[in-house]
């Protein structure tokens, strides 16, 4: 069982939408430190800040949301929310731990601003997964286990 494909990556493209505006709109007006996650990602990748915007994108969109339906879904507990609650919370995680060290921040974003960045980042992830878990949905049994005229549990 897994959520819909459609309406994780809708989830997804939703959630990266709402993630990026409180980054670029909403943090700033609360006096929290810019981040531009395109400059960031596009400097890190030698390339420019449309090609980080495009990456930022594609992973909030494409793969998060795959990952999500696919591998974790099953394992999760709890509702789709919380799914993706969770799942937000451990993208925040991996990105201080891990993204934001490898792009010159620091970890949990000491070189950034600290733990006031690194609370609003936690913000996000938290709305993004929460959109993401909201729209994917429930599970759903593959087409290839529904049978015609037969209802899925």
């Amino acid at each position: 069982m897994r959520p819909n494909i459609g309406k994780a990556i809708l989830g997804g493209f939703v959630g990266t939408l709402a993630i990026t505006l409180m980054m670029y709109k909403v943090g700033p007006m609360m006096g929290l430190m810019k981040m531009d996650i395109a400059e960031s990602l596009g400097k890190t990748m030698g390339m420019g800040w449309m090609v980080g915007m495009i990456l930022h994108f594609m992973n909030g969109t494409i793969i998060f949301p795959l990952i999500y339906a696919f591998p974790l879904y099953r394992v999760l507990p709890a509702g789709p929310t919380a799914r993706g609650t969770i799942w937000g919370v451990i993208l925040w995680l991996l990105a201080q731990l891990i993204v934001m060290p490898m792009m010159g921040g620091g970890v949990f974003s000491a070189k950034m601003g600290g733990m006031m960045t690194a609370g609003g980042s936690l913000i996000g992830h938290i709305v993004y997964g929460a959109l993401l878990g909201v729209i994917a949905g429930s599970a759903e049994a593959p087409a290839s286990a529904q049978r015609p005229g037969v209802r899925a549990a």
